[in-house]
């Protein structure tokens, strides 16, 4: 199988006065295309940090990471950038969406910086609105949505342009029980649909049991990695 993220020797350090602090500390791992996996761990144990070097938001102070085949190093930023259009969707914890762009006009605009903004496009994205059930707010700004819809509005952009994996980063940590398990349904049936690769940032060891790996971090550095059993489904006669 082949691997579509491979992180090596991956050290993130930030300057805090006269002090060193190191969130990323020598972390090493390899994801597998199609899977889904989950980095788990305290407040502060370095999950972020680590999303944003994988996904290319940011740049390490030393090792390497792969995405898709592309070392991220050697990049540019607007080189990364090009990558992360081309292979990666992304769902952020606080949504990220155009305040002055429709719900439509929001899901469009990966594409539309591919300079596709054609009539198909505009199709696809209402269709993944209906997918996510926001077929009648296609027109609705983000003021007019609420935090869930919101979020849904995210997870239907992060797919417009059928990325090869897609990170989240607490993907439902703003919202309440009932819409964040709507959106966690949302992500692992357009993940299982799409066949991309999920790689989701959480606290919540629930939904990490839904993937089918965990990465545990501590202190900045993996302590527990290991595939998940998934418990077959309960048949009602």
């Amino acid at each position: 199988m082949t691997n579509i993220l491979e992180v090596n020797q991956l050290y993130r350090k930030f300057q805090s006065g006269t002090k060193t602090l190191t969130v990323v500390n020598d972390i090493n791992f390899s994801i597998p295309e199609g899977i889904s996996c989950a980095i788990v761990g305290p407040s502060g144990s370095g999950k972020t940090t680590l999303l944003g070097l994988c996904a290319g938001l940011d740049r390490p102070t030393s090792g390497s990471v792969s995405l898709n085949g592309i070392p991220l190093n050697p990049l540019n930023e607007d080189e990364r950038a090009r990558v992360r259009n081309q292979h990666v969707g992304f769902v952020f914890q606080t949504f990220q969406l155009v305040p002055t762009l429709t719900a439509l006009e929001n899901v469009m605009v990966p594409l539309e910086l591919r300079g596709e903004g054609t009539k198909e496009v505009r199709e696809n994205a209402r269709e993944l609105l209906e997918s996510v059930g926001l077929g009648d707010r296609t027109h609705h700004y983000p003021t007019q949505l609420s935090g869930g819809e919101q979020q849904r509005v995210a997870v239907a952009r992060a797919f417009i342009n059928k990325p090869k994996i897609l990170f989240a980063d607490e993907p439902t940590g703003n919202l309440d029980t009932e819409t964040g398990e709507h959106i966690e349904d949302l992500i692992f049936e357009l993940n299982e649909k799409q066949g991309t690769t999920l790689v989701m940032v959480t606290h919540d060891l629930e939904l990490a049991k839904k993937c089918s790996r965990i990465i545990k971090l501590k202190n900045g550095q993996v302590f527990e990695d290991s595939a998940v059993e998934q418990q077959p489904e309960t048949v009602v006669k």
